[in-house]
Formats: structure tokens, sequence, C-alpha cells
């Protein structure tokens, strides 16, 4: 029984890790995707404005979520939701890829 449940965990955590991995995004078309960005969150993904967030380094995970409550109104701001709408899951790992590679 406890050899069966080693296995299964096991296999869980393998599978889940093959998810995480075909997740990630593309950061070459993040970088043609965020020139939209770059008005409040700077060219270099460092913000000049005081109310918008550096994106710069930011974690993906983090990224993509909160960009997917933005895009499905789960979180509210007058500027980002609308520019969420029209972002699909790949645009997000895209764009979450080439911000999270920027130190």
């Amino acid at each position: 029984m406890r050899r069966a449940t080693l296995s299964l965990a096991l296999t869980v955590l393998v599978a889940g890790s093959a998810g995480l991995a075909h997740a990630a995004g593309d950061a070459a078309a993040g970088k043609a995707k965020s020139a939209a960005c770059a008005g409040c969150h700077g060219a270099n993904g460092i913000s000049m404005m005081p109310n918008a967030p550096n994106l710069a380094g930011q974690k993906e995970a983090y990224f993509i979520k909160t960009m997917k409550d933005y895009r499905d109104g789960k979180r509210q701001d007058p500027m980002m939701a609308p520019a969420a709408k029209g972002l699909s899951d790949a645009d997000f790992a895209n764009l979450a890829a080439y911000y999270a590679g920027m130190k």
C-alpha cells in the first residue's frame, strides 16, 4: 500500500512538473507584445509612474495570475482591466517570460 501511494505521488509530481515546463512563454514574442505596456511600465520594465509597478524581474506565475485576474474581472483597475481584456493566456505567458528575464 505504501509503495502504491509513493508511486502515485511521484506520478502526480512528474505530471505536474511537465505541465509547468509546457506553460513557459516565449520571451521574444513577449518583447514584441510589450510595446503597449511600455507607456506606463517603462521600455525596460522600470516604471517612472508612481502608481504603475515595475515589471522587470517579476515572477512569471505572479504576472500571469495578476493579468488573468484583470482580464477575468477578479481584480479591478481602470487602466489594467481594459489592457488585459484583449490578451490571451499565451500572450500572458510570453509577456511573463520577457519581464521575468529582465534584471
